[in-house]
């Protein structure tokens, strides 16, 4: 990945963070969009935007760019009786319009740019069901239709994949593992019997990116220790 340009929106915390390290310590250049660059390491080529996902603001990019992920996603657990139509509309503008707008702005660079890559993220709760994740499931259930239509469009230039985790330990779950007790059950639903971390989750990116995974397109790749395919 050496020399080559990454957009990781959502970079600067949790599984963005990790993933714009292991880009950089590969020697790539990284553009990170996020709210704030408090965390983003300095020993590496990053360039950083303050930016809102939510926001319509021009997005500086290189000439060349190989590939895109966005990270900004939200967890809203609550029974369906207790959400609002607002709450669906806030899931699904941070990820899912939020996504769109970053795509169309680098539509173009990305289509130019041999050997280009798109990741995109859903959650396990969108192929398995679970209850209290109304919200989420359905904003990611859009994610999932949109990679597989992208992947299809702008094929065969520029793939389009989607990881789709379990409970990882980063700063947006640390409400449902604030305690050894809570992350002990979490840990024990899973095959695997520990929750996920960013590193498992970046690591799955970070080939997605690169042409290691040159033959694969529109897939929903399940980083989830096990709980979505396995009962044990």
């Amino acid at each position: 990945m050496e020399n080559k340009n990454y957009l990781i929106v959502g970079g600067s915390y949790g599984i963005g963070l990790e993933i714009v390290k292991s880009l950089a310590e590969q020697g790539a250049n990284v553009y990170v969009l996020a709210r704030t660059n408090d965390n983003l390491p300095s020993y590496a080529t990053i360039y950083y935007q303050e930016y809102d996902a939510l926001s319509d603001e021009k997005i500086d990019l290189p000439d060349e760019l190989h590939g895109v992920v966005y990270c900004p996603g939200s967890i809203n657990l609550k029974p369906f009786r207790s959400l609002k139509p607002d709450a669906f509309r806030s899931d699904f503008e941070i990820n899912v319009i939020g996504a769109i707008k970053v795509l169309q702005q680098t539509q173009r660079l990305l289509q130019k740019t041999a050997n280009s890559s798109v990741v995109l993220f859903s959650t396990v709760a969108v192929g398995q069901g679970m209850p209290y994740h109304a919200s989420i499931a359905a904003s990611k259930g859009a994610i999932e239709g949109l990679t597989k239509t992208l992947a299809a469009e702008w094929a065969p230039k520029v793939r389009v994949n989607c990881v789709a985790p379990s409970l990882t330990d980063t700063p947006l779950a640390a409400r449902l593992l604030s305690s050894d007790e809570r992350r002990e059950v979490s840990a024990q639903r899973h095959p695997l019997k520990r929750v996920g971390t960013v590193s498992d989750i970046s690591e799955a990116v970070c080939f997605l990116l690169s042409e290691k995974s040159g033959w694969m397109t529109g897939q929903i790749l399940g980083v989830d220790g096990g709980i979505s395919a396995l009962k044990v």
